[in-house]
């Protein structure tokens, strides 16, 4: 039985190329090919309970250019948890990257994973960048995925694929921020990128399907602009949380939601479909009070299934 779980938890292979929306873009980068070295990062992170029962990265394996050095352990409220920081030595990404990213936290473990800093998309004139995310919980286990904004320049061509494959009794909760480009840089150039391609679904490890979220954002075909998508706003949060039932109504009841003409922010959340767990969205029209909602939100869910919130954020950050 056992041997059968892990089969069905074992990633499937996903092959963006055949993504309508990216058949556009499958020109090979004049400078480096797809994939070269360099330009095929991965990342694979392994979080587990030691002899003494502290939660402890005991697998890590990296490739140029993610870097992951080793846990710490600043949490004030959960000093116990280990925190680590996903980093790049590459750069913006660029024509042609692929990158890999696979968590997974063992039974009972727990882990706070975040980036460094934001994650550039930079200008891309033959083919895309792609993103493939695997992220496993087994039984009692609990992750918080909470990365910097992903902030797309004009004509980049960006895809995403992440699988949420998380145990009934485990918490995940995992969250994306995007810009509508850079804001400030000359007159701006918000919403002119390429596209825009991304996609989240959750599973059990028996491999049971729950949900699936995709959202393609092409401006030359529907501008972000229109009434119903992004209007005025400019930053968007996406935010899925996979927990127990019970837990999920607990603080879907405590979850405030608005919409603040003045200080052009709104928030809303929804039930996932197979009491899979919620789903919290917040526009905005900077990204620093946006990142404020998604840590409160997150920071309550924390409190709802580990008793502590998450402390305010570095001010440096």
């Amino acid at each position: 039985m056992k041997e059968q779980i892990k089969e069905k938890t074992a990633a499937p292979e996903v092959d963006f190329s055949k993504a309508r929306e990216m058949a556009r873009y499958l020109t090979e980068p004049e400078a480096m090919y797809v994939g070269a070295p360099g330009k095929h990062g991965y990342l694979r992170l392994g979080f587990e309970l030691d002899k003494d029962g502290k939660s402890i990265l005991r697998d890590l394996d990296r490739r140029h250019p993610l870097i992951v050095q080793q846990e710490l352990y600043f949490d004030e409220e959960m000093p116990e948890m280990p925190c680590v920081y996903i980093l790049s030595s590459g750069g913006p990404n660029v024509d042609g990257d692929r990158y890999q990213q696979d968590i997974t936290v063992k039974k009972d473990a727990f882990a706070h994973v975040a980036t460094g800093a934001a994650t550039k998309l930079a200008e891309m004139r033959f083919n895309y960048s792609g993103l493939i995310q695997n992220i496993v919980l087994e039984d009692n286990a609990y992750l918080e995925f909470i990365p910097e904004p992903v902030i797309p320049c004009r004509h980049t061509r960006f895809i995403s694929d992440t699988r949420l494959c998380i145990a009934e009794s485990a918490t995940v909760v995992y969250s994306e921020i995007f810009m509508g480009g850079r804001k400030y840089y000359g007159k701006g150039e918000l919403f002119e990128y390429d596209i825009l391609s991304v996609c989240s679904h959750g599973e059990r490890p028996d491999g049971t399907q729950l949900f699936r979220e995709k959202f393609v954002i092409d401006p030359k075909l529907e501008h972000p602009r229109c009434l119903g998508v992004m209007g005025n706003f400019d930053v968007f949060a996406n935010v899925i949380v996979m927990t127990p039932p019970e837990k999920a109504q607990e603080i879907y009841e405590k979850t405030q939601v608005f919409v603040d003409k003045e200080k052009m922010l709104a928030a809303g959340i929804t039930k996932l479909p197979a009491n899979a767990g919620l789903l919290y969205k917040v526009l905005g029209k900077e990204p620093g009070p946006v990142k404020k909602l998604v840590r409160e939100f997150a920071s309550s869910v924390r409190l709802t299934i580990k008793g502590k919130p998450i402390p305010p954020e570095f001010p440096w950050r």
